[in-house]
């Protein structure tokens, strides 16, 4: 009887010691959701860090002129106002400069998605001399930045009678490397054993709806915001783009600082709009764009 007794009381020591957890156990799991909670309070910390100048801008394009800029500025504005937006309107061509960048950058994304497919499905499907020297060629060109062509491509421009029209800002860019080099990693992945041109346009292109929404995003992105090369092809305020207009706002004396917040946030509405649409297309085309 006694010896069933601590048999019994042996098993539920036992029990409970394999149910119960240690206090080195509990220690571990405080340290470790400490420190998820440390990690979570540092991405939320950046969170604002990086949304806070969009805030800023957004609450300075719809503010009254000079509320947020006298020394009892506040992080909300007392009111709201259109005016801001309207002024700008008013002073600056602000309709032109935006149906120039709309023109340069789908005229660009349209000539270097096809460019860009052509010439991915080209190196990765034929076998032709100096194709690995070429495509080495292309890669390099990615990290010579445009200051170093600028000149011999505005010499380009100018023997074509290009300077100051809008095609002397869209024909430079048909071909990125970066576009080219993304097109190649992704026909690799999907090219077995095809033969012909009408392969590429029957089977090849539709397999390559990611692809396209990264080069769309991309390249729109590039061609909407590009500041350089468009401040040195284009002449006259009148084929200005968004970007040169904003900055041709700023003067040395004075900036109107509402309005340029104003026009910032028309200039953001395109690529947010762009982005929300291949989105899903992008995130596919990264992760299916393998290094091979």
């Amino acid at each position: 009887m006694t010896t069933h007794k601590s048999a019994d009381l042996d098993v539920s020591v036992v029990s409970r010691a394999a149910i119960e957890p240690s206090h080195q156990d509990r220690r571990g799991r405080g340290g470790r959701s400490a420190g998820r909670w440390a990690i979570w309070a540092g991405l939320a910390a950046g969170g604002v860090v990086m949304v806070f100048p969009v805030y800023w801008m957004l609450v300075t394009a719809f503010a009254p002129a000079g509320s947020l800029t006298n020394q009892r500025a506040r992080l909300w504005p007392a009111s709201l106002t259109w005016a801001n937006l309207e002024q700008a309107a008013h002073d600056q061509p602000v309709g032109r400069w935006a149906v120039n960048s709309t023109i340069i950058a789908v005229a660009s994304v349209a000539l270097a998605v096809v460019v860009s497919l052509l010439a991915g499905y080209a190196f990765a499907k034929f076998r032709f001399r100096g194709r690995n020297l070429i495509f080495a060629a292309i890669l390099l060109t990615i990290m010579v930045p445009i200051q170093v062509i600028m000149v011999p491509e505005f010499l380009v421009v100018a023997k074509l009678h290009l300077v100051g029209t809008l095609w002397a800002v869209i024909l430079p860019r048909a071909a990125e490397g970066i576009a080219i080099f993304i097109s190649r990693q992704f026909m690799l992945s999907i090219i077995d054993g095809a033969g012909e041109l009408t392969i590429f346009r029957r089977i090849v292109l539709p397999m390559c709806g990611p692809l396209i929404g990264v080069l769309v995003i991309l390249n729109f992105v590039w061609r909407w915001n590009d500041f350089i090369w468009p401040l040195v092809a284009l002449q006259g305020q009148d084929k200005f783009t968004l970007p040169l207009g904003l900055a041709s706002m700023q003067g040395t004396y004075r900036s109107p600082i509402e309005a340029i917040m104003a026009i910032s946030v028309i200039s953001m509405i395109p690529v947010m709009v762009i982005f929300a649409v291949f989105q899903r297309r992008f995130v596919q085309g990264i992760a299916s764009t393998g290094f091979k």
